[in-house]
């Protein structure tokens, strides 16, 4: 459990960072945790520096239950069970609801009310009086069983609004019952930057803003700006999600949020300069749990946040980061990428160069017939933006030479639909390949879940006995997309593009491209480079006989 000292003594200089992934986060469409998930990404905000990890609402479901049964143990954050006040008509005291949240082995809460007196008048039927009840009852009981209590002031901004003595009423009930955070909360995402700020303004002048906190949805797309209005106005804990995970638009990004704060507004947060390098690490390691691609246009965090395509721009770039980067990447754990495309002029081959590690005079005359050769391939359906590992092959066997470690000399796929002894349809693919390596030809076949997995494990029977290193490295991405002809052609001999990203058990990661008018062929293209790559950079030996 936390230590005490960071979090209950007001700072008005201290923003408090307050995670809802495990609870706001699993409300997003096709988001399960599973009570390892949750653990694990407990955990690792935990080493984040995050001051609060709302983990879920016990009660509510199996998982969650079983996530508060037994709690992961923290050391900076405090886990925050989650839950609604008592119920109309009953006392504080005997609410089963309430008591489940507060029976939970942790040690603060956060309890959800109505603050719009329509939710009040049209959702509960109740007198608004009762209501205000609820909210000072549920959140003193919370205080004198010994927890950290928390009021989500449900739908404030747009009760403020409608009536704002009310929503104020309800907020002070709250402070004055013992809440250390009365949050305010733009449940329905509609309220703007410039609402936010006044608003949390006038209530800061009723409530301190040492005691408030913002909590909002993004379904303007302005989640992040609103949070950082709230903090310009005076509240002093913070709301969000990894990747802005959420219901509907999703919650305001931690991702963004916490660089924002620390690097451009000059907060203090317990997430100091040392733990913001962890920022993508950690967006990153959620997409991974999720099993999903993560956006590389995503800020601060995302592949592409720091990459550079345009010829003029790298050049730039080159002499001085600043001239196009509102940071340093490092400051967040990313890293810089100069993009090679059919855009690329000199500026962006030689910055690639600097970054794989070719030492080359800027004068060679193969540099621009590289350039020539890159757009000229673009042209026909490659992409080297995306696929940096086959760009650094091309040039270095224009440049300077690639081993040969290995020649795919043929291959062959079959396919086969058929019912098995049991009835269950069975759909296999069967391939076999021929490789030569050392100067000696080897056949292999290998069944897969489909043509390519096939191919790939007949070509890995062929190499791996010779070269050991490729044993690690695992396809984690597959992407095809059919092209338009890219020359004279009516359309049916268009042209497929396979994009491949493969990891080692280092956790590095690279992508490459194989364009060809057939599919297999194409992918057969991308995982050779895939391999070749992997074998220049474990420094492997072409076999110069099959010994």
């Amino acid at each position: 459990m936390a230590s005490d000292s960071t979090i209950d003594t007001p700072d008005a200089d201290r923003v408090y960072l307050f995670d809802t992934t495990l609870r706001d986060g699993q409300q997003t469409r096709g988001v399960d945790f599973t009570v390892a998930d949750k653990a694990a990404i407990a955990r690792a905000l935990d080493q984040l520096g995050i001051d609060y990890i709302e983990g879920g609402w016990p009660g509510a479901n199996p998982t969650d239950d079983r996530f508060f049964a037994e709690p992961p143990k923290m050391e900076n954050a405090r886990i925050v069970a989650f839950g609604m006040t008592r119920r109309p008509g009953r006392s504080a005291e005997n609410d089963p609801g309430l008591a489940g949240i507060l029976d939970a082995r942790v040690p603060a809460v956060c309890l959800v009310g109505k603050t719009w007196d329509f939710h009040v008048d049209v959702a509960l039927e109740i007198e608004r009086d009762e209501n205000v009840a609820m909210v000072r009852d549920s959140i003193a009981r919370a205080v004198t069983v010994g927890r950290e209590a928390m009021f989500d002031c449900e739908h404030f901004f747009d009760g403020f609004k409608a009536n704002p003595d009310y929503a104020l009423e309800c907020a002070e009930a709250a402070y004055k019952s013992g809440a250390r955070w009365v949050v305010l909360c733009d449940t329905n995402g509609g309220t703007l930057p410039h609402e936010i700020e006044a608003i949390v303004a006038t209530v800061a002048a009723r409530v301190p803003g040492t005691h408030l906190g913002i909590h909002c949805h993004n379904d303007t797309g302005n989640a992040v700006a609103n949070s950082l209005a709230a903090i310009r106005a005076g509240a002093r804990q913070v709301q969000g999600t990894i990747n802005g995970l959420g219901e509907r638009c999703g919650n305001a990004d931690m991702m963004a949020i916490i660089p924002n704060l620390v690097v451009k507004m000059g907060m203090t947060t317990n997430v100091g300069a040392d733990k913001l390098t962890q920022l993508t690490s950690v967006s990153r390691m959620l997409d991974e749990r999720l099993n999903r691609s993560s956006d590389p246009h995503r800020a601060y965090v995302g592949a592409a946040a720091f990459a550079h395509k345009g010829g003029l721009h790298v050049s730039a770039v080159q002499k001085d980061p600043k001239t196009y980067e509102h940071v340093e990447p490092g400051i967040v754990g990313n890293q810089r990428h100069i993009l090679v495309s059919d855009q690329a002029g000199r500026s962006n081959i030689l910055a690639r160069f600097a970054e794989i590690g070719v030492e080359i005079d800027p004068k060679h005359p193969k540099i621009q017939r590289l350039v020539d050769e890159v757009k000229e391939k673009e042209f026909l359906g490659y992409s080297y933006d995306s696929a940096e590992a086959s760009f650094e092959l091309l040039a270095r066997r224009l440049i300077q030479g690639v081993p040969e470690f290995f020649t795919i000399e043929r291959w062959r796929v079959m396919d086969e639909r058929r019912f098995n002894a049991r009835g269950d349809l069975v759909i296999e693919s069967e391939a076999t390949a021929t490789l030569t390596v050392g100067g000696t030809a080897h056949h292999e076949v290998a069944v897969g879940n489909g043509p390519v997995n096939a191919l790939d494990t007949a070509i890995r029977k062929a190499l791996t006995p010779k070269f050991p290193a490729i044993q690690t490295m695992r396809l984690i991405d597959y992407k095809v997309r059919i092209l338009p002809p890219a020359r004279d052609g009516d359309g049916t001999d268009a042209t497929t593009r396979v994009m491949i990203e493969s990891e080692d058990e280092t956790g590095t990661t690279w992508r490459t491209v194989g364009v060809s008018p057939n599919i297999i062929d194409a992918s057969i293209a991308a995982l050779s480079d895939a391999i070749t790559w992997k074998l220049l950079r474990a420094g492997a030996a072409v076999l110069k006989t099959d010994a």
